[in-house]
């Protein structure tokens, strides 16, 4: 029993709905890495990503549950929820992502017998992947903001979406990383610059909820964040317009893909990817800015 007549130990982190779910988490991690390190294998920059997001989601939940369990969050110098909310939403996006990725290079449609079982492992990897994407999920929805109640930022539909505005940039920057001649006209430069402003000051926004140090601003956070995501959709909006032209116009490049461009190497495949992936960010922060001026902002370490 603690100083407050109360248990070490937090029996509701397991016998809860919310303790169920990381349990789910915590096995299927466990066995998507001990499928790949026994039988599935990767290699090359993708897979080492999905082993990444694997290994990562695995340790973080791994940390959560426990410190849960023994209620040594209380003792960390930060709002314990809004960062649980913001990681289950990070590790769903991961696992979406690596889900996709992973059969995309890794599984094979022709193959001969003695890579049968190496196939059989991968599809196993891909399965699992795939349905651990649903224990995340349902942290998010377990842990959302309900209507009436009071809850940290992170938990709203605002502070969800940065999280997933965050992710779709990083999605963003390895395309731009992968030969895609931004540097070639000054108006593509000038989209680089708006991507990477729009990413620093959402993982700013999130950095500062998670540590519940939106007290201390000599500004009020809510009224910021409105601010800059009105900003954000200005932005992202001439993006949407400046990128295509300057990527797809027959002035500037070709408007259809090469027949000689190798997969996966490809630059034509690169710009593509930007031009969706703004255009998917720019209705983010759409709707980002409208859920935002809708929400009680709460701050402070205590939610």
């Amino acid at each position: 029993m603690d100083s407050n007549g109360g248990h070490y130990l937090n029996k509701e982190a397991v016998l809860s709905p919310l303790g169920a779910t990381r349990m789910c988490q915590l096995l299927l991690g466990c066995t998507i890495m001990s499928l790949v390190s026994h039988g599935a294998d990767y290699s090359a920059t993708y897979g080492t990503f999905c082993m990444f997001v694997w290994c990562f989601s695995f340790a973080v939940t791994l940390v959560v549950f426990a410190l849960d369990i023994t209620r040594l969050h209380a003792c960390m110098p930060i709002s314990w929820d809004n960062f649980t909310v913001a990681f289950a939403m990070l590790a769903t996006l991961m696992y979406i992502t690596a889900s996709v990725v992973y059969p995309v290079y890794f599984l094979q449609t022709e193959y001969t017998d003695a890579d049968r079982e190496v196939q059989i492992y991968r599809i196993a990897v891909t399965v699992c992947s795939s349905v651990c994407c649903f224990p995340y999920g349902a942290e998010v929805f377990l842990t959302r903001a309900k209507p009436g109640a009071v809850v940290g930022y992170m938990a709203t539909v605002s502070g969800l979406l940065k999280v997933v505005q965050g992710f779709v940039a990083c999605i963003i920057f390895g395309a731009l990383a992968n030969d895609s001649e931004y540097t070639l006209h000054v108006a593509t430069q000038y989209c680089v610059v708006v991507y990477s402003l729009c990413f620093s000051v959402t993982v700013v926004v999130v950095a500062l909820t998670v540590s519940g140090r939106t007290a201390a601003l000599p500004f009020p956070f809510d009224r910021f964040v409105v601010v800059y995501t009105f900003f954000a959709v200005i932005l992202y909006l001439s993006t949407a317009l400046v990128w295509p032209i300057f990527s797809f116009d027959k002035k500037y490049g070709t408007t259809t893909r090469p027949e000689d461009c190798p997969r996966g190497q490809c630059p034509w495949d690169s710009k593509l990817v930007v031009a969706v992936f703004t255009n998917v960010n720019m209705i983010l922060y759409f709707v980002d800015l409208i859920y935002s001026q809708r929400i009680r902002f709460v701050s402070g370490s205590a939610v």
